[in-house]
């Protein structure tokens, strides 16, 4: 297949050490590098899967820093498109640099952070961003923040070090990177699985087909590197051009303001966008490098486009299975089911863990104590909206339910905290086994 290929799996990483993850996670959320007031956390939320999409952004204040290039009149320029941002949550991207403000940009929807470990490192260098080409210098991660400060931080667009912004220490990068790396899971996924729903079973059939689905060629076991029999043993993560930027859904005249093309990696571009892992899909929308659909059926129904199937990628799948991607409409409700089991099965996990990190530290902090459950609970919601979102299992769901309403109570509560925390364990357990017949060994 035609693609832009990091060969390597992605190396592994050492773990840092837990006060290297917490000055991170300090960091993410609060410095500002004397910029404009926005942090990390303005766009990644950690209250909604580290990304933000248009109804987030409707919950928010008017004077929150998302929305400086509204209210700040050094920035008002070029530093964002407001209405695109409220509207669809783009954010703008000066991509090829900062010499043409009027005219090199690009609008692109705010990546997740999950999962990371598996989709940044490899042989020939660190992917980052939409295109894979997000960081400055090394196009490490460590750099592709000190990139984002640049980007979004600036007090006026002359983007002056020292005046407009600080940059960031190196222990500052080093802090920035180990919180990144250690959110969400921290072990790939290994398919099949046993799925109790017939539905969902179905959709990993055709997600591990070649012959129908195809899916597995790019995301291997669900995630985001491509399959290494098929790319070679050290396949890592890739880019492709799979025809996104043809795929026109929203009509030109819902805008004020130009909407540019966006030619992907490199200066100028190859057309290439980096491929995002599937697991975390399911509550990670809106989908594709610039928000073009809104839900995963919709994102699973793209391949059948002809903008897909015409695209560099299409074309290659054609030439080597034979054939492109033609699912019919209950096939893709079949791997969109499949897509919200694996995402509701890894936001379980997720809530488990933090829940059982709470039972274990008799003596963890009110604050922190109180944010794990805030995150639990933000986690447990996500399953129960991803499987009713596709009419997926109602008796998982009615745990879930339950789990929240505990953990939200062990948050709001000043007596009997251990017990609802404990018994919230209990009902993601119970959830769990209404979707898989087995557990294979899932590290976290």
């Amino acid at each position: 297949m035609s693609a832009t290929i990091c060969y390597g799996q992605p190396a592994a990483f050492v773990d840092p050490d837990d006060d290297l993850i917490a000055r991170g996670k300090e960091i993410f959320f609060n410095e500002t590098f004397n910029g404009n007031g926005r942090t990390c956390g303005t766009c990644h939320r950690l209250d909604n899967n580290f990304t933000i999409d248009s109804e987030y952004i409707a919950t928010l204040p008017a004077d929150d820093p998302l929305f400086v290039a509204e209210y700040n009149p050094d920035l008002k320029q070029h530093l964002e498109s407001p209405r695109l941002l409220r509207q669809f949550g783009l954010v703008l991207e000066n991509a090829n640099g900062f010499d043409d403000l009027s005219h090199h940009f690009v609008l692109r929807g705010v990546p997740h952070l999950l999962g990371l470990r598996f989709s940044v490192a490899s042989d020939l260098g660190p992917l980052t961003g939409w295109s894979g080409d997000g960081a400055p210098g090394d196009g490490s991660l460590r750099a592709f923040a000190a990139g984002a400060i640049v980007q979004h931080f600036p007090r006026s667009l002359n983007r002056i070090p020292g005046m407009d912004f600080r940059l960031p220490t190196a222990a500052e990068l080093d802090a920035l990177a180990a919180y990144q790396l250690s959110l969400g899971r921290q072990a790939e996924l290994q398919l099949p699985l046993a799925l109790k729903n017939s539905t969902a079973g179905r959709g990993q059939e055709i997600f591990n087909d070649p012959a129908r689905g195809k899916c597995f060629i790019c995301h291997f076991n669900g995630g985001a590197t491509g399959d290494p029999r098929i790319f070679g043993a050290k396949a890592g993560n890739l880019n492709f051009d799979t025809g996104v930027e043809d795929f026109v859904v929203r009509s030109k005249d819902l805008f004020d303001e130009r909407v540019p093309p966006d030619d992907g990696f490199g200066a100028p571009g190859d057309g290439t966008f980096n491929t995002p892992s599937l697991i975390e899909a399911a509550d990670t929308g809106p989908y594709f490098h610039n928000n073009a659909v809104a839900t995963i059926e919709s994102a699973v129904a793209f391949y059948n486009s002809d903008a897909f199937n015409n695209s560099a990628a299409g074309r290659s799948i054609q030439a080597e299975t034979g054939s492109g991607i033609m699912l019919d409409a209950a096939q893709v409700v079949e791997v969109a089911a499949f897509l919200r089991i694996i995402n509701t099965l890894e936001n379980i996990r997720q809530s488990i863990r933090l829940l059982e990190n709470i039972a274990s530290i008799p003596t963890l902090a009110v604050k922190e104590r109180y944010e794990l459950l805030l995150q639990a609970s933000a986690e447990i919601q996500d399953s129960t909206v991803v499987l009713q979102g596709g009419s997926l299992h109602p008796a998982a769901v009615r745990h879930l339910v339950e789990a929240k309403q505990l953990a939200d109570k062990a948050r709001e509560g000043l007596r009997f905290k251990d017990q609802q925390v404990r018994k919230a364990l209990e009902m993601l357990q119970r959830a769990r086994k209404e979707l898989v017949l087995r557990r294979r060994p899932y590290p976290g």
